[in-house]
């Protein structure tokens, strides 16, 4: 993932609004909320961690499947790297 390291910082940013985010979660849960409200902070939580994996899987199609420059063996390897982490994600 080093062609990532140009978003290092913004998504550093992103993984720490998560945790924030699931701190309130816990929160919620410990402090006996009400379940609308933790539904939405979970919700707000999903949220976030969808926008990570879109800026990571973006990064990814650029530079492991699309980039101009791969030979077929290095975008197949990419496109497989993607298939598997949406499969898992998809779960």
């Amino acid at each position: 993932m080093g062609h990532i390291a140009s978003q290092k910082d913004a998504l550093i940013r992103r993984v720490r609004k998560i945790t924030g985010q699931l701190r309130a979660v816990e929160r919620a849960l410990t402090a006996d909320a009400d379940c609308a409200k933790t539904m939405h902070l979970v919700a707000a939580a999903r949220g976030a961690i969808n926008g990570l994996l879109d800026q990571i899987v973006d990064e990814h199609v650029r530079e492991h499947v699309a980039h101009p420059d791969l030979d077929a063996e290095s975008r197949r390897s990419g496109a497989d790297q993607l298939i598997t982490a949406i499969r898992r994600y998809s779960k």
